[in-house]
């Protein structure tokens, strides 16, 4: 296993280190509002894709997604990388949302912003906060009544990817 620190850069840089938990957003093209339809497929494909990342948490807002996740290993031993796991989540969500739509091009916009999680960081409070979003801007009035959240202490963890051999609660090996 190959233990390492990978960077991109597109506008922002992105740098990445195994292990690691990240928050990542990613947003709509011009902000653009899917409708529920929309939502329960960006919500499927990132629930489908957790061979590659252990997830958190994760959240599908009208305009954004919120995920906290740990990237996982490949079969010879990589970690996937963040643009990698972004690149499948976004691009096959965004195919079928445009079938559904009936639009092209493209859905996300390109750039999104991670932020990997420091050793004293909560990763609870942090998920926590995730999760009260659509409370905070008035969508629902609990988190369990929003639909397009998904919790692994709630909906639980079948089929991820482990998310480190050290994996602790707070999210840091």
């Amino acid at each position: 296993m190959i233990i390492g620190r990978r960077s991109h850069r597109r506008h922002l840089p992105h740098f990445q280190s195994d292990y690691r938990t990240y928050f990542v957003t990613y947003v709509t093209l011009e902000r653009v509002v899917l409708p529920h339809e929309a939502r329960d497929i960006a919500r499927r494909h990132i629930i489908e894709r957790r061979s590659m990342y252990f997830l958190h948490v994760a959240i599908v807002m009208p305009d954004h997604v919120h995920l906290i996740l740990t990237p996982g290993w490949d079969a010879s031993g990589h970690c996937y990388s963040l643009s990698e796991i972004l690149r499948r989540i976004k691009g096959a969500s965004a195919r079928e949302i445009n079938l559904l739509l009936g639009c092209r091009g493209a859905l996300w916009l390109d750039e999104s912003f991670d932020h990997e999680l420091r050793r004293d960081e909560d990763l609870r409070k942090k998920a926590e906060y995730v999760c009260n979003n659509p409370v905070r801007r008035g969508l629902v009035s609990t988190p369990d009544e929003y639909r397009w959240l998904w919790r692994s202490w709630i909906e639980g963890n079948v089929g991820q990817a482990s998310a480190c051999p050290s994996w602790n609660e707070n999210g840091t090996g």
